[in-house]
């Protein structure tokens, strides 16, 4: 695999708190017979398909407060998202969630489907972006309540303007000469991808399953109203870094905004990737670097400077 994978370090079903899995039985009306963990994803969390002894299944997300308290947050976000998801979304229906000792737990309907082969077949990306494309004509307007997307990556997307103040040492040529110039272009990222649309906010290939018949979207935390284009458009750098075309082949609107956000993407890639890991995530400033990598090659492309 010539890619960094997309996953990290997973609880295994067994470690879940017990008034958590006895909860979840509780709901389920019988005792788990088996457990298998989903190794993709990157947060160290409990993601378990299930089959009881009667043979009923499900498939858990559950966190705790350790190692990093940030997942409980986003563990939190993603229930609220997933509850109001309207039948038309392409996700797995959520069937209960609760809060339980300090843990944030969803239950969803089990779907037998895999994730896209990596490298990316041409097969399945096109499949998965038209799905994207249709996903984003049935969510505009947005049909439930989501913060805009400003105030769910504003404090993200400054990765060129903290960039200034910090050590460059190591940074992309390119990028350190014209660190002022994406700094700017940068800036203007929120004005830019607003919009009326439900966007995902953080597809990649480990957040998408497939069926024979259906592409189906999940891991909601992020979900935000921007515009129509940001799923498809903050999907290609990873796509490009796990063996699929370069985004500029699967994007090509020379809109202005476009141009600003992916660099802001961009920036917030670069950025992070020369971050310290991140507590119980030790895979995924390497996945950021590759993504980033990708991503700032769009830039150069898209802005033509020298």
């Amino acid at each position: 695999m010539s890619h960094p994978p997309a996953a990290g370090t997973r609880v295994p079903w067994h470690k879940v708190h017990p008034a958590v899995r006895a909860a979840v039985e509780e709901f389920l009306g019988g005792r788990v017979a088996e457990a298998i963990t989903q190794p993709g994803g990157f947060s160290p969390a409990a993601a378990v398909r299930l089959r009881t002894d009667e043979g009923r299944r499900a498939f858990v997300k559950a966190v705790g407060p350790e190692p990093n308290p940030d997942t409980v947050l986003l563990y939190r976000s993603e229930l609220k998202i997933a509850a109001a998801l309207p039948e038309s979304v392409p996700a797995p229906r959520l069937l209960t969630g609760f809060e339980l000792e300090g843990w944030v737990v969803l239950v969803f309907e089990d779907v037998e489907a895999g994730h896209p082969e990596l490298p990316w077949r041409r097969d399945e990306l096109d499949r998965v972006l038209h799905a994207i494309d249709r996903m984003s004509a049935a969510l505009t307007p947005a049909p439930i309540d989501a913060p805009p997307i400003s105030d769910v990556f504003g404090p993200a997307f400054k990765g060129w303007r903290k960039l200034l103040k910090e050590d460059t040492d190591g940074l992309d040529p390119w990028a350190l000469r014209h660190l002022g110039e994406l700094a700017e272009l940068e800036s203007g990222w929120a004005e830019a991808a607003a919009g009326d649309s439900l966007v995902h906010a953080d597809l990649r290939a480990d957040n998408i399953l497939l069926t024979d018949d259906r592409v189906y979207v999940v891991d909601w935390p992020w979900a935000c109203v921007g515009a129509p284009w940001f799923d498809r458009m903050g999907m290609l750098p990873s796509v490009g870094m796990q063996g699929g075309p370069p985004p500029h082949e699967l994007l090509t609107d020379p809109d202005p905004a476009v141009t600003s956000v992916v660099a802001a993407l961009a920036g917030y890639f670069v950025r992070q990737s020369r971050q310290p890991d991140p507590p119980g995530l030790p895979t995924v400033r390497e996945f950021q670097r590759a993504q980033g990598v990708v991503a700032l090659d769009w830039v150069r492309r898209r802005t033509g400077w020298s």
